[in-house]
């Protein structure tokens, strides 16, 4: 679907205000101290980002019947947790970046060392957010929670994609290889934001293993698209060196399976996405509209 689509437009907005809002209030403000620690969290977690973890966190949500206001708390601790991997990501041993959607990225405007506490700081945070009581929601369900975005941010998760994408330069690796590697890197915590969206709304077994599967998929295509925009499009639309992948010879869709091959890919990924929000009324249909966004946009 594209960006301009209104319903899609109006939901992405209203969700994107009420994630900032709460990010706001949860965020330590600027003038306590450690304060250049704090404006350096601000800094990284403010950044015009376009919050497609919290989108799904709230429409995830909803497809199960939750409230918006529960769901934001949630929809913070996987913004931060994202945020905190996208510093830390951008750090000379890793990535080594000087552009984050179209700023300096942290370790540049901030330097080094604090880059790396403000990561460690909103990791913390994230965890902090999740373990509160609150009303509505089990202890059980808590620690339900925290399970699961501990696990999609570790080894066996996002941390564990990151150590693959390193060890995977100048290596060429197989279709099957490098999905795992996304499935982890990416994948692990957009699985994560539907988890989170089901088990604040309370949802079905069933229904979590139909948005597992929606997220499985949709994880990929991200990714894909990501491929397919470091190629075609510039710095300036992408916010960050544009390719910076292929520069640094790192195994991507497009270099696998060719520009053309990449697209079809996406394309195949969003229908399995889409195919399994089947038995989902129009509850979904915000999940819908953001799986046809994933794929279908442009920076």
């Amino acid at each position: 679907m594209p960006k301009t689509d209104p319903a899609f437009t109006a939901f992405s907005s209203d969700c994107v205000r009420r994630v900032e809002k709460a990010l706001d209030t949860c965020l330590p403000p600027e003038r306590i101290e450690p304060r250049h620690l704090h404006q350096a969290m601000r800094y990284a977690t403010f950044n015009g980002g376009k919050r497609v973890r919290p989108l799904l966190v709230y429409a995830s949500g909803l497809a199960c019947g939750g409230d918006m206001d529960a769901l934001d708390i949630p929809a913070c601790a996987v913004e931060l947790i994202h945020s905190y991997s996208l510093v830390h990501d951008d750090l000379p041993a890793m990535d080594d970046d000087d552009l984050r959607r179209g700023k300096p990225t942290c370790h540049k405007a901030y330097g080094e060392a604090t880059a790396i506490l403000v990561g460690d700081a909103l990791q913390s945070l994230a965890f902090e957010l999740l373990s509160k009581p609150t009303t509505g929601i089990t202890a059980e369900t808590h620690l339900n929670m925290l399970h699961v975005l501990a696990n999609a941010s570790g080894s066996r998760g996002m941390a564990g994609g990151q150590a693959m994408d390193i060890d995977g330069v100048d290596q060429e690796l197989s279709l099957p290889e490098l999905e795992i590697m996304h499935i982890h890197k990416t994948g692990e915590l957009i699985r994560a934001s539907v988890r989170l969206g089901v088990l604040t709304a309370g949802g079905s077994e069933e229904q979590l293993a139909r948005l597992e599967h929606f997220a499985k998929a949709i994880g990929l295509a991200f990714q894909v698209q990501d491929d397919i925009l470091d190629i075609t499009e510039n710095t300036h639309t992408l916010g960050k060196t544009q390719g910076k992948d292929a520069a640094d010879n790192k195994p991507t869709y497009p270099a696998l399976l060719g520009l053309d091959g990449a697209r079809q890919k996406a394309q195949e990924l969003l229908e399995e996405a889409q195919d399994a929000l089947n038995g989902f009324d129009g509850a979904a249909k915000h999940l819908r509209q953001l799986a046809d966004y994933v794929v279908g946009r442009k920076h």
